[in-house]
């Protein structure tokens, strides 16, 4: 049997609107109402899991799903960007936010920085992988981006090309040694 993936990204909050870096701030109720019509559209799943994040319970309560939280799938830890615009800081801290973005080792920031993250998110993969489970997750874009690098073997800053809409999935598909991107697309009710 395969491993079947499917992590869908939070419902919308204000961070997402302000293109802010995240804190651990609620969804938006419009979000919460959209997540609340997506509940037939889910697949069907042997086990659920969430980030331990408001934003990931609440769009995990929205959808119907009872969830166990993996503290592995929780948001890059942003350090001190967090909470504040990707505009302020990028004016506040330009050196370090095109270090953030074009070196992988990069944490100016004193956050995690994008190798970290990577590693962290491949490891949980390559345990998913040999679970032959369907399995659906709820968590961030930054772990979704990482899931899907990490799927096609791309390298690191690929990491920047991938967008991820909220209450959007992506499927992976595991044979036990490898995983493959089936799909990355906004859930439609």
């Amino acid at each position: 049997m395969t491993a079947r993936l499917t992590l869908v990204c939070h419902a919308s909050t204000s961070a997402v609107r302000a293109s802010a870096f995240p804190a651990d701030e609620p969804i938006e109720p419009g979000g919460r109402e959209q997540a609340i019509a997506l509940r037939k559209s889910l697949p069907k799943a042997d086990q659920c899991f969430t980030s331990p994040e408001l934003r990931c319970r609440q769009t995990a309560d929205a959808l119907g799903l009872v969830a166990e939280e993996q503290p592995v799938l929780r948001e890059c830890d942003y350090g001190s960007w967090r909470g504040r615009g990707y505009d302020e800081v990028a004016a506040s801290e330009p050196e370090a936010v095109a270090a953030w973005l074009r070196d992988p080792l990069a944490a100016r920031h004193g956050g995690e920085t994008l190798q970290s993250l990577l590693d962290r998110v491949g490891v949980w993969l390559a345990a998913q992988n040999t679970q032959q489970r369907r399995t659906l997750v709820v968590t961030h874009p930054s772990i979704i981006r990482a899931a899907i690098v990490h799927a096609i073997e791309a390298q690191p800053h690929s990491f920047w090309r991938i967008d991820v809409a909220p209450l959007s999935a992506a499927r992976l598909s595991g044979d036990g040694r490898r995983w493959n991107l089936g799909a990355l697309a906004a859930l439609t009710a």
